[in-house]
C-alpha cells in the first residue's frame, strides 16, 4: 500500500503528542505552524472581532518595521513571529481596544517594557517528551537581551539575535512611533470627530503616513561602512552571501560595537544589488556582477577616542578569520570588502529608493532635521539669551560709569543736556532688551507648562501600564524581589551598555545548579507585603543554605568565616610577656618567658627542587642518559648528538628516552 501524499484529516498538529520522537529539524519545522495557530487562538479568545483588530495592527506594525529598517530577525531585529507575539500581548493587556487605540498602546507598552524581562503570552510548560524548553532559570537564558518566548511547546526564545545595539535602535523607534500616534490621538480628542470620519474610507498608509515614513538612516550618522560581499559565480555568490549575512550581526554587535569607542551603531538590513568597493580592491568583472552590499552607520564617542582616526582593520580581520573562515567549501574569489564613507560621500544608490529627489533632497532634509533638533534649538536659544544678558550688563556698567562722570561735570549745562539725551537712548535700548529677554523666558515657561499639562493627562494611563508590568514581573521568577524602580534602572543600564547580560554558554553542570537554586528561590519566597528588600534577601539566603546543607554541602556564613592568623596571639601580646614587663616596672622579679617551640615542615613524599628559566619552563640539567647542550662540542663515547624529547643534547645510544617527572611541567 502506498503512503498517501497528504496527511490524514484526523492529524492534530496542535497537539503536543505530534512531537513525540521527532528530530531537531522536524521539531523546528512543526513549531512554525503550531506557534501561528496558538497565537491566532489567543488573539481571537473571547470574540471573533478581536482577531480582525489583531490582524489590522499586525499589518500596520509590519509595514512600519519594514519602512524603518527593523524587519529582519537574521540581522538582529524583529521578524514576523516576534511582531505577532508582541501585538498579541498588547491585545491581552487591552482586550477591548479598537485597532487605532491598540496601535497606540503597542508603542506605549514596548517603549516602557522592562527589558530583559521576557515577553510571554503563556507560561512555558514541559510535555515530558524530552525536548528542551526555554526556562528563565537557566544561566545562559538570563544573559539574553530581549527575549520573546513562543507560546507553543517546546517554548523557545525567538529573538536570540537581538543585541544591546539593536535594542537601543528599536527603543528609539518605539518612542518615535508613540510620539506620532499619541499626537494624532490628542488632535482627534481636541477635534469634533470629523477627522476620524474622513479617515474611515482612507487607506491606513495615508492616515499613518508620518509613522510610515522611510528611515533617515543614510543621513542620521556622520560615518558609514560598506560591506561588499563578492563571489566568483552566481551560485557561489548566493551561498557565500547567505553565510555572511547570517553573521553580520556578530561583526556589528560583537566586534565593532563592544571593542571600539562607539556611542551608537546600526546595520541597515536591506541589501543593495551593487558592488560598492574600493577601486584598489582589483575585483574581476564576474565578482562585481555577483556582489551585494550592506551599509553600517555609526557615531563615534570623541571623549573615549585616542587620536583622530578610528581603525577597524583589526576587527574586520578577526571577523574574517574566526567567523567567515568556517564556510565550506571556500572558493577563490569569495571575499568581504570593507570601505568607509562620510555621509556626504555615500553613493547615490543609497538615496534613490528612499527620497524622490535623490541625494540632493536627502542632504536638504538632513539640514532641516539638524536645524529642527530640539537640543540644537535649545542651545541656540541659550546662546541668544546669554548674548542679550551680556549686552544688558555692559549697558548697566556703562550707565554706572556715566553716572559717576556726571557728578564731576554737574556744573556744565551742555554736558548735562548731552547726558539727558544719552540717558534716553540707553533707557530705550535697555527696555527693548528687557522685552526680548522676557519674551524668551515666557516662551520657555509656556513650553514647560504645556508639557506639564500633557504629562498630567498621561500619568493615569502610564500608571495602569506600570501596574500591569508589576503584576507580570511578580509572576516571573527572574524579576522576583525587584521593585519598579530597580527594574527601570536595569532597563536603562541595558540600553546604555552598563548591564552586561550578553555572553557565551556556560557549562551544563553549572547551569543546572543555577536552575535548581532559582527553582528553590521562586518556590520559597515569602509574600512581599510588609517585608523590606533586605529581609527578602536574608530569607532567600537562609533557605538556600538549608537546602545545600541537606544535600551534603558545608555552608559557612559570613560570621563564621575564620580569618587566617586571626586566632594567633602575637608574641608581645602573650600574657606571660605582659605580666613580666609589669613586674619589672614594679621592681619585682619577672618570671622568665617560656621558650616558643620551633616549627618545621616535613613532607612525606620527597621531591626535587627544580630551576625555571625566564619563560617559566623547567631547566633540564641532565642525568646519566642525557647531557643537555645547545651546540655540538665533539664526539662522546656511547652518546649521539640530536634534538630529542628532552631537547637538544647528547643522548645515550640505544637507550629509550625517559623524561624525568620533575621536567614534566
Amino acid at each position: 500500500e502506498l503512503i498517501p501524499h497528504q496527511p490524514p484529516a484526523s492529524l492534530d498538529i496542535d497537539s503536543d503528542k505530534i512531537l513525540d520522537g521527532v528530530d531537531s529539524a522536524t521539531e523546528k519545522s512543526l513549531n512554525g505552524p503550531r506557534v501561528t495557530n496558538l497565537i491566532a487562538a489567543l488573539a481571537a479568545a473571547g470574540s471573533p472581532d478581536r482577531y480582525q483588530v489583531f490582524l489590522k495592527v499586525v499589518r500596520i506594525v509590519r509595514k512600519w518595521a519594514k519602512a524603518r529598517g527593523l524587519y529582519s530577525n537574521k540581522m538582529g531585529y524583529w521578524g514576523g513571529v516576534n511582531i505577532n507575539i508582541a501585538v498579541c500581548l498588547t491585545l491581552q493587556l487591552y482586550p477591548n481596544a479598537c485597532a487605532a487605540s491598540l496601535l497606540r498602546r503597542f508603542f506605549l507598552v514596548f517603549k516602557s517594557w522592562r527589558w530583559p524581562n521576557p515577553v510571554m503570552l503563556t507560561k512555558p510548560h514541559d510535555a515530558g517528551l524530552g525536548l528542551t524548553v526555554w526556562s528563565q532559570y537557566h544561566a545562559a537564558n538570563q544573559r539574553q537581551v530581549a527575549p520573546i518566548i513562543t507560546p507553543a511547546y517546546p517554548a523557545m526564545n525567538s529573538t536570540l539575535a537581538i543585541s544591546r545595539q539593536t535594542l537601543q535602535i528599536m527603543h528609539e523607534e518605539f518612542c518615535r512611533g508613540y510620539e506620532i500616534i499619541d499626537r494624532m490621538w490628542k488632535e482627534h480628542q481636541k477635534g469634533d470627530g470629523s477627522s476620524s470620519e474622513d479617515a474611515d474610507g482612507k487607506d491606513p498608509c495615508e492616515v499613518f503616513a508620518e509613522l510610515l515614513e522611510p528611515s533617515d538612516f543614510f543621513i542620521a550618522y556622520p560615518n558609514y561602512l560598506s560591506l561588499c560581499i563578492a563571489g566568483p559565480t552566481l551560485e557561489d555568490s548566493q551561498a557565500w552571501a547567505g553565510f555572511v549575512e547570517s553573521r553580520l550581526r556578530k561583526l556589528v554587535s560583537d566586534q565593532l560595537g563592544k571593542s571600539l569607542p562607539i556611542i551608537k551603531i546600526q546595520l541597515w538590513p536591506k541589501k543593495f544589488e551593487a558592488c560598492v568597493a574600493d577601486r584598489t580592491a582589483l575585483l574581476t568583472k564576474a565578482q562585481r556582477q555577483n556582489s551585494i552590499t550592506y551599509f553600517v552607520g555609526f557615531l563615534v564617542d570623541r571623549m573615549r577616542m585616542r587620536g583622530t582616526e578610528l581603525n577597524v582593520e583589526q576587527q574586520i580581520q578577526n571577523f574574517q578569520k574566526w567567523d567567515l573562515a568556517r564556510f565550506q567549501p571556500m572558493v577563490p574569489g569569495m571575499d568581504l570588502y570593507v570601505r568607509s564613507f562620510t555621509v556626504k560621500e555615500l553613493p547615490r544608490i543609497c538615496f534613490e529608493e528612499m527620497y524622490e529627489g535623490g541625494k540632493m533632497e536627502a542632504m536638504k532634509k538632513r539640514r532641516r532635521v539638524r536645524d529642527a533638533d530640539p537640543r540644537r534649538q535649545e542651545a541656540k536659544r541659550m546662546r541668544r539669551l546669554a548674548k542679550l544678558k551680556a549686552k544688558m550688563a555692559a549697558m548697566q556698567k556703562k550707565k554706572e560709569e556715566a553716572a559717576a562722570a556726571a557728578k564731576a561735570e554737574a556744573a556744565e549745562k551742555a554736558g548735562a543736556k548731552r547726558k539727558r539725551e544719552d540717558d534716553n537712548e540707553e533707557a530705550e535700548e535697555e527696555a527693548r532688551l528687557l522685552d526680548e529677554v522676557e519674551q524668551i523666558e515666557a516662551e520657555e515657561g509656556a513650553t514647560a507648562k504645556a508639557d506639564g499639562t500633557e504629562g498630567e493627562e498621561e500619568e493615569e494611563e502610564e500608571e495602569l501600564l506600570e501596574s500591569a508590568l508589576d503584576q507580570i514581573q511578580e509572576d516571573e521568577a527572574a524579576g522576583a524581589g525587584k521593585t519598579r524602580e530597580e527594574a527601570e534602572k536595569d532597563r536603562k543600564k541595558l540600553l546604555a551598555g552598563e548591564l552586561l547580560v550578553e555572553g557565551g554558554e556556560e557549562d551544563d553542570d553549572e547551569a543546572d545548579d543555577y536552575a535548581f537554586l532559582a527553582d528553590v528561590r521562586n518556590a520559597n519566597v515569602l509574600p512581599a507585603e510588609g517585608r523590606s528588600q533586605a529581609a527578602k534577601e536574608a530569607a532567600i539566603r537562609d533557605k538556600e543554605a538549608e537546602i545545600l546543607k541537606r544535600a551534603g554541602y558545608t555552608v559557612i556564613s559570613d560570621d563564621e568565616v575564620p580569618t587566617i592568623g586571626g586566632n594567633m596571639v602575637l608574641p608581645w601580646r602573650e600574657p606571660e610577656a605582659v605580666s613580666g614587663v609589669k613586674k619589672e616596672e614594679e621592681g619585682g622579679s619577672a618570671a622568665a618567658p617560656k621558650k616558643r617551640p620551633t616549627v618545621g615542615i616535613k613532607f612525606k613524599t620527597p621531591f626535587d627542587v627544580v630551576e625555571l628559566d625566564a619563560d617559566g619552563y623547567v631547566v633540564d640539567k641532565g642525568d646519566a642518559d642525557f647531557q643537555p647542550s645547545k651546540k655540538w662540542t665533539g664526539r662522546r663515547g656511547g652518546f649521539e648528538f640530536k634534538l630529542g624529547e628532552r631537547g637538544m643534547g647528547y643522548y645515550r645510544t640505544g637507550k629509550k628516552v625517559v623524561v624525568p617527572s620533575n621536567t614534566a611541567y
